[in-house]
């Protein structure tokens, strides 16, 4: 009897803990929208709804370019690209890295101190992927694969003016 009595407390406790720990998992993969993430995936498929039944729109093969996600439902997301375009992607398919793309026609600066007079260390190129690892005051920290400096942010795609990111 004692036996049984032990087995019964010890399920309860595991059925009750189990929506508990889902729960806490749910919610924290629960962000408020939109946020700015990007793809982490070599070859990422975008679709005109969320599911795989939905024809793909677009095939993105660059790795770290930033989207903004706009919506969710299950685990697709809706996302936005630099240029625009909406469609849905598999939840697995982004990360939460902080990624900016290279705005404009001409090269931007990369300066040593987030101000116009600060020494140019590099120039990115429009259409550079750099990722984001400060930003405050309208600048960012940039850094293209080693190469690293602050800009502007209204030479780039992937962070809201005013926004700081740590």
């Amino acid at each position: 009897m004692r036996r049984s009595r032990m087995g019964l407390a010890l399920v309860a406790m595991l059925l009750s803990a189990g929506p508990v720990a889902s729960s806490a998992h749910a919610a924290s993969e629960k962000r408020a929208m939109p946020y700015y993430g990007s793809i982490g995936a070599s070859v990422a498929r975008m679709r005109t709804g969320p599911a795989r039944a939905y024809p793909a729109s677009w095939t993105y093969r660059r790795a770290d370019l930033p989207v903004k996600i706009v919506a969710a439902f299950k685990e697709w997301r809706k996302v936005q690209d630099p240029d625009g375009t909406e469609g849905w992607m598999l939840a697995v398919l982004l990360r939460n890295t902080r990624t900016a793309i290279v705005r404009g026609t001409e090269p931007l600066p990369m300066r040593t101190a987030p101000n116009e007079t600060a020494k140019t260390l590099w120039r990115a190129e429009p259409g550079v992927v750099g990722r984001l690892s400060e930003c405050n005051g309208g600048w960012c920290r940039l850094d293209v694969k080693g190469q690293a400096g602050f800009v502007p942010v209204g030479g780039i795609w992937g962070v809201e003016p005013g926004e700081t990111v740590p």
